[in-house]
């Protein structure tokens, strides 16, 4: 059963596996990351956590389009099969945060891997980054998730494709 808790909440979890990111559109790329994290909870006897923020950073920074509510978003996790989702109200408090409050947050959730994306960053101006965290967790940075055209899957690449207004081009990448 799926639970959802902001990240203010200060869950706290005895082990964990635990992805981070905006996942907007949990797309194809998004889905096969997710995965990953469920089956290696499942093989370790540990809870699945998906940490993840709304609204996206993206579309706070940047004003980006929204792909998924954060209530699709809960949907779709929870078709994945994940435990626990935490959600981070991104906003200007938020941004504001130190690198060391992030970890904090996350040793709460006794991870004992953690997936982030290979430019993962955070903390106010963007301080922390994959290094910080791997001197504290032990952190599988996620590779690139092509299609079969050889291209990267991604959230931008999304909008800009229903910018463009070729709608056919996204149903395989999002996979919904």
């Amino acid at each position: 059963m799926l639970e959802v808790h902001a990240a203010n909440e200060k869950l706290i979890l005895p082990k964990s596996i635990i992805t981070i990111g905006a996942f907007d559109g949990v797309h194809r790329g998004h889905q096969k990351v997710i995965r990953e994290t469920v089956r290696e909870s499942a093989i370790e006897g540990v809870q699945s956590v998906v940490y993840t923020f709304d609204p996206p950073p993206r579309a706070y920074f940047q004003d980006a389009h929204i792909l998924t509510s954060v209530k699709e978003k809960i949907q779709r996790f929870k078709k994945l099969g994940v435990d626990y989702v935490v959600i981070a109200p991104f906003d200007e408090s938020y941004t504001k945060r130190s690198p060391e409050s992030f970890i904090n947050e996350l040793k709460r959730l006794n991870p004992k891997s953690i997936r982030v994306g290979e430019d993962f960053r955070f903390g106010k101006s963007r301080e922390g980054d994959v290094d910080l965290l791997k001197k504290y967790f032990l952190v599988q940075p996620i590779h690139t998730v092509c299609c079969t055209k050889g291209t990267r899957i991604s959230s931008t690449r999304i909008r800009e494709l229903i910018l463009e207004g070729d709608i056919q081009q996204t149903e395989p990448l999002l996979g919904w």
